[in-house]
C-alpha cells in the first residue's frame, strides 16, 4: 500500500517536473504562475467587495488592454467583432450594403459608398448620417450599431438618415461586397501602365498579376505601382508580389525571433512575369509593413527605383494566436529584415522617453547596408525614396483639423452647393481657402496647442503664489501672438490643405475610382515617376 502510495504521487511530480523543463518558458513559469495567481485572487476580492457594482468584462478589458499597451501598438487583444473585422480585412469579402462607415454615439456616417454597391444604388452619399435602422435608433443601440446593416445576401434593411438637415428614408438590399486590393489599374499613355495597390488581403497577389498581364497586353512596357497609403497586411502575399518581378529562387525577406519557429527565410517560389519591364513604386508615409516588404526589397534587388516620401517604418511581423471564446491575440513575433539585412523599423517601443513614448530611431543611429549594385541604402527609419518628394509633414492643428472631420465635412457642403461638371480640371481657389477658413471658425473650430497648456499650467501655478496679478498681461499677450501664429500655420500649410480637400471633394463626384483618374494628370509623384521611367538612360542611373 505504502509503494502504491508512492507512485501516486511519483507520477504526477515526474510528469510535473517534465512539464517545468520541457517547455520554453521554464525559467519563467514560477513568476508567470505567481502572477496569475496573485491577479485571480485580487479580482475575485475587487468584484465581490467594491463598494459599487462593477462589470467584470470591463475591468478584464481595460486590464488587458493597459497591459498590452506597455508593448507595442500592434499586439491586441482582438474580442469577437475584432477577429470578424480582421477577417474582412484579409479577405476583402462581407456581406452588407457596401460603404465605408463612421460609428458615432448617436449616428453612423456614411464616409465613402463603394460605386455600384448597395447603399450606391439606394441614392446614399457621403455624409449622409444614418440615425434610424429598421425600428432600431442608432443612439439607444448600445452594441456596434453598424453590425445592424449586415445580413443575409438578398435582404432589405431600411434606413432613416439625415442629409443636409433633412431626414430621408431608403430600403437596401444587402449584398456580398469585396473589397478590392487593386481598385484601379490603367494606362497612363500608350507605354505606362499604372496599378494601385491599396492593400495587402488574400487577393492582392491575384489582382496585381491579373493587372500586370492586363496592362502588358495593352501595350505597358513600363509600369508605376502606386503603394502609397498602403497599411500592409499579408506578408506572403507581399512576397509573391515581388516575385512578379523578381526571380524564382531569390530572397526576400528574413524574419528573426526569439522563439526558433518563427526565424523563417522567404525565398520567391514561382516563375516571375518579367524581370526586366521598367518598374517604378511610389510610398509616402502611410506606406507600412507589407508596403515596405515590397519597396525596400526591391529596392534592395535594385529591381525599382522608389519615388515619394519616407515610408512609416514598421519592421514587425504579428500573428494571431487563438484564445477562448471567439477571441484572439494579435502579438509582435519577430521583427523582418529586408535582402540587404536592414530592418526599416522606426520606433523603438522597448526604450521609451520621460512621457511614456516610444523612441524614434535617430538618423545618426542608422546603419549602411548595401543593394545588389553596391548603393548605399538604411536601416532605423521606413525606406528612404530613390527619389523624394518633400513630403507634407501634418502639424499638430492639421492633424486636429483633419480628425475633426473639417476637412470630410466641408467637402461635404461643397459638393452640394457646386454642380461640376469637368471634374478633371478642378482647381480650388485662393477664394476657397478663405471660404474653408470662415468654415472653420463658423464650426467654433479650436485647437489648445501644447504651448498653450504649458502656460495655463505657470499661470495656474502663478495664482496658487499670487503672482498672477503680475504676469497677467505678459500672459495675455502671448495667448493672442499663439492665436496669430495658429492662423499663420493654416496658410503656411495651405497647399497641403487644398490637396486634401482637393482629394475628398473629388470623391464625392467621381468616387474613389475617379480620384486615380484625377491622379493621372495633376498628382506630382505621378508626373515624376513616369517621367523617370520615359527616359532610359534617367532609368538607368537611378540603379547604379
Amino acid at each position: 500500500m505504502k509503494h502504491l502510495i508512492q507512485k501516486k504521487i511519483l507520477i504526477p511530480v515526474l510528469a510535473f517536473t517534465l512539464f517545468f523543463t520541457g517547455t520554453a518558458f521554464k525559467n519563467d513559469f514560477f513568476e508567470i504562475a505567481k502572477q496569475i495567481e496573485i491577479f485571480t485572487t485580487l479580482f475575485k476580492e475587487l468584484n465581490m467587495n467594491y463598494v459599487d457594482e462593477t462589470n467584470p468584462g470591463d475591468l478584464m478589458d481595460t486590464a488587458i488592454k493597459s497591459m498590452l499597451a506597455d508593448l507595442d501598438p500592434y499586439t491586441n487583444f482582438m474580442n469577437e467583432q475584432d477577429v470578424e473585422a480582421a477577417r474582412i480585412n484579409n479577405t476583402g469579402d462581407y456581406t452588407g450594403i457596401g460603404a465605408k462607415i463612421k460609428t458615432l454615439k448617436d449616428k453612423l456616417v456614411i464616409i465613402e459608398p463603394y460605386k455600384d454597391y448597395p447603399a450606391d444604388k439606394a441614392g446614399l452619399k457621403a455624409g449622409d448620417e444614418i440615425i434610424k435602422i429598421g425600428n432600431i435608433l442608432v443612439e439607444n443601440h448600445k452594441e456596434n450599431a453598424g453590425d445592424l446593416l449586415k445580413g443575409a445576401p438578398g435582404s432589405t434593411v431600411e434606413v432613416t438618415y439625415k442629409r443636409q438637415d433633412k431626414t430621408q428614408t431608403t430600403s437596401i438590399e444587402r449584398a456580398e461586397v469585396e473589397i478590392k486590393a487593386v481598385p484601379h489599374f490603367s494606362m497612363i499613355d500608350q507605354k505606362t501602365g499604372y496599378i494601385v495597390l491599396s492593400r495587402f488581403n488574400n487577393k492582392a497577389y491575384s489582382e496585381t498579376n491579373y493587372a500586370l498581364r492586363d496592362l502588358k497586353a495593352q501595350g505597358a512596357n513600363r509600369i508605376i505601382l502606386d503603394l502609397r497609403g498602403n497599411p500592409g497586411g499579408l506578408l506572403n502575399e507581399a512576397i509573391r508580389i515581388v516575385n512578379l518581378f523578381v526571380p524564382k529562387g531569390q530572397l526576400i525577406v528574413t524574419t528573426k525571433s526569439k522563439v526558433k519557429k518563427y526565424n523563417k527565410t522567404y525565398y520567391t517560389k514561382d516563375e516571375p512575369i518579367d524581370t526586366e519591364i521598367p518598374l517604378v513604386v511610389l510610398i509616402d508615409g502611410g506606406s507600412a509593413s507589407a508596403s515596405e516588404i515590397v519597396s525596400g526589397s526591391l529596392q534592395d534587388l535594385d529591381r525599382a527605383v522608389i519615388v515619394g516620401s519616407r515610408s512609416f517604418g514598421k519592421g514587425l511581423v504579428q500573428r494571431p494566436k487563438r484564445l477562448t471564446y471567439g477571441t484572439q491575440l494579435k502579438i509582435t513575433i519577430s521583427r523582418y529584415y529586408t535582402p540587404s539585412g536592414r530592418c526599416i523599423q522606426a520606433l523603438d517601443y522597448w526604450h521609451r522617453d520621460e512621457k511614456g513614448q516610444a523612441i524614434r530611431v535617430k538618423q545618426e543611429n542608422y546603419n549602411t547596408f548595401k543593394t545588389k549594385n553596391g548603393r548605399s541604402v538604411f536601416d532605423g527609419g521606413g525606406i528612404l525614396p530613390d527619389e523624394t518628394i518633400n513630403p507634407q509633414k501634418n502639424s499638430a492643428i492639421i492633424n486636429a483639423i483633419v480628425n475633426n472631420d473639417l476637412i470630410f465635412n466641408y467637402a461635404t457642403n461643397y459638393h452640394y452647393k457646386h454642380d461640376i461638371k469637368d471634374i478633371n480640371n478642378f482647381k480650388l481657389t485662393d477664394a476657397d481657402f478663405r471660404n474653408f477658413k470662415a468654415f472653420l471658425k463658423s464650426n467654433h473650430f479650436s485647437f489648445e496647442t501644447e504651448t498653450e497648456k504649458a502656460l495655463l499650467k505657470v499661470m495656474e501655478t502663478a495664482k496658487k503664489e499670487a503672482l498672477n496679478d503680475n504676469i497677467q498681461t505678459d500672459y495675455n499677450t502671448l495667448i493672442t501672438n499663439l492665436e496669430t501664429s495658429k492662423t499663420q500655420v493654416l496658410n503656411e500649410n495651405k497647399d497641403h490643405l487644398l490637396e486634401l480637400l482637393t482629394e475628398e471633394i473629388v470623391k464625392r463626384y467621381v468616387y474613389r475610382e475617379g480620384l486615380y483618374e484625377y491622379y493621372k494628370i495633376h498628382d506630382a509623384g505621378m508626373k515624376i515617376a513616369a517621367g523617370i521611367l520615359k527616359s532610359p538612360v534617367t532609368y538607368a542611373k537611378y540603379l547604379r
